[in-house]
């Protein structure tokens, strides 16, 4: 198959290192509006959407770019008949943007693909596979602590992402959207959330920390717990981004910040080593590379695929009952 990206911008290079290591896919094309960052993936360069799209005639178009380029790109690759599109998330600026760009691609017949990739990070496949078999017991409640570290002072997020600085909202829509699908993905979908967010650094326009509660059919409950200015004992702090814990009557599940998951348990003391610490390729446990990985198997197998626009219109739905939790103080059902 013959994969094109839009976009060469700082994540990019996760994408473009996963398409070069797969054996049954050739990366033809990379565009960006800077024709040398381009260029530096190693594959044939361009400046416009249309005209890379016209030249190398892809079958999957790859979108890496922020989401106000996103409804444009997702037409141009309509129009070009690609076989799917992988569109980066945040999706879109505004939920009744999405919601146009799902309706354009579902009447077109493309499997349009949100590249949500924490579901596919290793810690929380062997979770979701323990809980599904009982290794828990019944589960009842997540926690996940996120400790990213690098918002402190007027320079944070400048050497990666300076955008940061300015975007109107930051905790929720650019990073805790990862555990609104992640929690689904382990629990299913949430019926409520009650939020609490704040700005603890001045220099930045959005919000840098707080808690969010979700709800969960037969009492269930998860935390999102995240604060960026603070950190957590690991040598990368994006490997994991912070640390959590899965319980249930039975037992509980911990991720560490080195990807570690272990199971303790009930009554016990003891852990018990599920998936150990090691040197991932690529992103976070290499989710990158699995996501797109399950993209190609689902075209070639027919398999269904996750996190389609359809499915995951549920997620912005629930990023925006989150801020107006936040906003009236109270609890929103879902």
């Amino acid at each position: 198959m013959k994969a094109a990206c839009l976009g060469a911008g700082y994540f990019a290079q996760f994408h473009y290192d996963a398409w070069r290591r797969m054996t049954d896919v050739d990366l033809v094309g990379a565009c960006d509006h800077n024709l040398e960052k381009a260029a530096s993936t190693g594959a044939v360069a361009f400046t416009d959407l249309g005209d890379m799209l016209d030249t190398v005639c892809p079958d999957i178009l790859d979108i890496i770019t922020p989401p106000p380029t996103h409804a444009a790109a997702i037409y141009a690759g309509i129009k070009a008949g690609v076989k799917a599109i992988i569109c980066q998330k945040p999706f879109c600026t505004s939920l009744d943007e999405a919601r146009q760009a799902t309706e354009l691609a579902a009447s077109a017949g493309i499997p349009l693909i949100i590249h949500e990739n924490f579901r596919f990070q290793p810690w929380y496949r062997a979770a979701k596979l323990l809980i599904d078999e009982g290794e828990i017991g019944t589960p009842m409640q997540l926690t996940f602590r996120l400790r990213t570290g690098d918002g402190q002072g007027p320079d944070a997020y400048l050497d990666r992402q300076p955008y940061f600085q300015t975007m109107p909202r930051l905790l929720v829509h650019e990073t805790a959207v990862h555990w609104v699908d992640a929690f689904r993905f382990l629990f299913g979908q949430p019926t409520a959330v009650y939020a609490d967010l704040r700005r603890m650094n001045p220099i930045i326009s959005g919000e840098d920390a707080g808690h969010i509660l979700f709800e969960f059919p037969e009492g269930r409950r998860a935390l999102f717990d995240g604060n960026r200015l603070l950190d957590h004992a690991a040598e990368n702090h994006r490997l994991t981004f912070g640390e959590g814990l899965f319980e249930g009557t039975e037992g509980a599940l911990a991720l560490s910040g080195d990807g570690a998951l272990h199971l303790r348990r009930f009554g016990q003391t003891e852990n018990v080593a599920i998936l150990p610490a090691r040197d991932w390729s690529g992103f976070g446990g290499d989710c990158v590379f699995a996501l797109q990985k399950h993209v190609v198997t689902g075209l070639k197998d027919g398999q269904p695929f996750e996190n389609e626009a359809a499915d995951y219109l549920f997620v912005r739905e629930v990023e925006e009952a989150i801020y107006r939790s936040s906003e009236i103080g109270a609890r929103v059902e879902l």
